[in-house]
């Protein structure tokens, strides 16, 4: 067995993944990231959405490239930030 390519390491998705959704009738990217749940790691995509944009687009002959743009990974917050939040406030 060779060594399987990973594509989003997040969420431990390979090429082989990507390409058995493919072929399950998942051809465009929201169908599959909602199937293999690729993109929804701590990096929210950052590395694999341009990978899998690529790949489908060679699989299907479509440009899927710069169809999904990624979000920044949110900043921490303290719990104490939420407990300290609106006591002086009024509703």
């Amino acid at each position: 067995m060779k060594n399987p390519i990973m594509i989003c390491r997040c969420e431990d998705i390979t090429l082989e993944d990507i390409k058995n959704a493919f072929s399950m009738g998942f051809t465009d990217i929201e169908s599959l990231r909602r199937h293999l749940m690729i993109g929804t790691g701590p990096c929210q995509g950052k590395t694999c959405i341009p990978m899998l944009e690529k790949i489908i687009s060679e699989m299907s002959n479509k440009d899927f490239r710069g169809v999904i743009t990624t979000r920044p990974p949110e900043s921490p917050i303290s719990f104490g930030s939420f407990l300290h939040r609106g006591k002086n406030e009024k509703l």
